[in-house]
């Protein structure tokens, strides 16, 4: 399946390239999330058309991911759970809960935007977490799990 991205995909390319994808890849996931449309000649007029806008706004989206990454370099996020006396919790500490302790401190972080590629955290201690803001920018805060 040939499509035209009209955002930056990671590991796939850029603004308006022309790119081949399985098609259920295509299908599935960049059509329905409008990261792409199929490469048909009245889409790629509709696309240089809307080129000028469409890069605008990529620009804008990098520049807020930007200013977000900024105002989280350093971070430490500190999130109390119950745990037992050896330092183990009672469940675990996942991409929903660090991204809602971030919006309650008035950060705008989504839980797609936290990569944990190790899994959830189930001990006591400071671990070091990714946020992927954009496919371009990435930043590492500082999550303090302590005992409740």
């Amino acid at each position: 399946m040939e499509l035209i991205l009209l955002e930056k995909v990671q590991s796939l390319g850029d603004l308006g390239q022309k790119v081949k994808v399985k098609a259920g890849f295509g299908r599935n996931y960049l059509v329905p999330q409008g990261k792409a449309v199929a490469a048909t000649p009245a889409n790629i007029e509709r696309f240089e058309a809307m080129r000028a806008d469409l890069e605008k706004a990529a620009k804008d989206r990098l520049a807020s991911a930007g200013n977000r990454a900024a105002a989280l370099q350093g971070l430490v996020l500190t999130i109390k759970a119950i745990a037992s006396d050896e330092g183990k919790l009672y469940g675990s500490i996942g991409p929903r809960e660090i991204a809602d302790a971030l919006v309650e401190l008035g950060h705008d972080v989504s839980k797609r935007e936290v990569n944990m590629p190790d899994g959830p955290l189930r001990l006591v201690g400071e671990f070091d977490v990714q946020l992927q803001l954009h496919a371009d920018i990435d930043t590492v805060i500082k999550v303090a799990v302590a005992a409740e």
